[in-house]
């Protein structure tokens, strides 16, 4: 029996999802990236889910490629892993209706960086160390760019992929990769801030206010502020709308954060 890595459990609207491949440092492997895939679809179609937590076990969140498998598959002349790769499950990270938090525990390398960067919010143990080291084994960070520009911004990114030297937790937070960096034993409530201030927002309302940072960057600006005018009328009208704005007339939480401090 082949034993699972990458574990899923859900308990009070919240998904956790766990990379736990010790034997290769949570590398992205053939059975690694396919278990992922499905615990992310499984939990995007859980409608109790409101937020899902990505994390990893031991001391190392994502090492990035299994290059043992990779080798192989290039020898066998495929270069293909397996069915489902990276791009597809950056890609419904980025474009996922439900907010996505990093617990990030250690260590992240080359596309590793990416799951970090697919992250809308991201919190790293403070020693944890990044590098987007690609070039030194001879390839690029390709795919994970789509996902790393957006936060890096073109001159630093330039740095980083060129260079491939390791940056500490406080750089990647200064660099706009992740959002904050905590002490070991302060990490799991540093998480659970961001999933407490996630849950008090409207379930539709933060999927579009997230929505909307992946559309309007790419919008020129008379085009932009016609669909928000839009956008903005529809959510006004829209039923979180009226429950928000009567809770607040009545004092009262909202039903979607009703029993929440």
């Amino acid at each position: 029996m082949t034993t699972e890595l990458v574990h899923l459990a859900v308990s009070d609207g919240i998904a956790t999802i766990t990379l736990d491949s010790p034997h290769n440092r949570n590398a992205l492997s053939r059975q690694l990236t396919g278990e992922l895939w499905e615990h992310l679809r499984t939990a995007l179609g859980n409608d109790g889910v409101r937020v899902i937590v990505l994390t990893g076990s031991g001391t190392v969140f994502c090492s990035g490629a299994d290059l043992k498998e990779q080798r192989e598959a290039n020898e066998g002349g495929s270069g293909q892993l397996g069915p489902v790769g990276v791009p597809q499950i950056l890609m419904a990270m980025w474009e996922s209706p439900k907010p996505i938090i990093g617990r990030i525990n250690g260590a992240a390398r080359a596309g590793g960086l990416g799951l970090v960067a697919a992250c809308d919010i991201s919190v790293a143990v403070e020693t944890a160390t990044f590098a987007l080291s690609e070039v030194r084994i001879g390839v690029i960070p390709a795919v994970i760019a789509v996902v790393l520009l957006p936060k890096l911004g073109l001159a630093k990114a330039m740095e980083l992929f060129i260079t491939g030297e390791p940056f500490s937790a406080a750089d990647a937070v200064a660099f706009g990769i992740t959002n904050a960096s905590a002490p070991t034993q302060d990490l799991d409530a540093a998480v659970q801030r961001y999933v407490a201030m996630l849950r008090k927002g409207a379930p539709g309302a933060v999927a579009g206010a997230k929505q909307l940072l992946r559309d309007v960057p790419g919008m020129p600006m008379a085009e932009a502020f016609e669909r928000m005018a839009e956008l903005s009328a529809r959510y006004f009208a829209s039923d979180e709308a009226r429950e928000g704005m009567t809770a607040f007339a009545e004092k009262r939480p909202p039903k979607w954060a009703d029993g929440l401090e």
